[in-house]
């Protein structure tokens, strides 16, 4: 009976021991090797925040081609930043950062009057490791260069050709009688042509306004 309760002193004794020594070892590996307190990351990153002022420009290109005949209202448009944006040697919103809006305008070129039109805002930055900001920007759009002379010319050349032909067939009085014919087939081909329609394509180069501060955390 005496060497029973020895024997059960002893393997409770070295139970203990074990439960110490682990206790002691888990201790030991929590503890960081820079000897920080456990929970503290060593090295971690710190971030300020640095404001682009109202009026900074933005350089883009365009990801989205947009076209008065084959845009509408609201269809989603895409960009990226050509090149860094700095401010006082720190670079704020790092070369492709990506831009997305909408397109504001698209109007198709009228028959008789209405030059085509496109146009396009952005509103939402992604810059840095996918951080998403709200900006405020100027809208880019593009006008169609006016047609007046080169409908001046068609309708011209159709008067002119009826003139021709008038005079061939009956004289003078014939003359006359072509010039207004001719006319009127010259107009009726500017009446019933559109105008030149007009598109931004995709790699389209161009600069956007902030019209807003734009606050921006930045790793140091």
């Amino acid at each position: 009976m005496r060497r029973i309760l020895i024997g059960l002193m002893f393997v409770s004794g070295a139970a203990v021991g074990c439960s110490r020594a682990s206790a002691t070892e888990s201790s030991t590996s929590a503890a960081p090797a820079n000897g920080e307190p456990a929970g503290i990351t060593a090295g971690a990153e710190k971030t300020r925040e640095i404001t682009l002022p109202a009026g900074t420009h933005l350089p883009i290109v365009l990801d989205t081609t947009v076209g008065s005949d084959i845009s509408r209202i609201e269809q989603p448009v895409q960009a990226h930043l050509s090149r860094a944006v700095i401010l006082q040697g720190t670079t704020v919103l790092p070369e492709g950062s990506r831009l997305t809006g909408v397109v504001t305008d698209a109007k198709q070129s009228g028959k008789v009057k209405g030059l085509a039109h496109v146009a396009v805002r952005f509103d939402t930055l992604v810059a840095g490791h996918d951080e998403r900001y709200r900006v405020d920007t100027s809208a880019v759009g593009r006008t169609a260069p006016a047609t007046k002379k080169k409908d001046a010319l068609e309708i011209g050349g159709g008067a002119a050709g009826g003139a021709l032909i008038g005079g061939l067939i009956g004289g003078k009085k014939g003359a006359l009688i072509g010039t207004a014919a001719g006319g009127g087939a010259g107009t009726a081909v500017v009446l019933s042509t559109r105008g030149q329609e007009i598109h931004m394509a995709r790699g389209s180069a161009m600069t956007l306004r902030l019209v807003k501060p734009l606050t921006v955390r930045v790793r140091e």
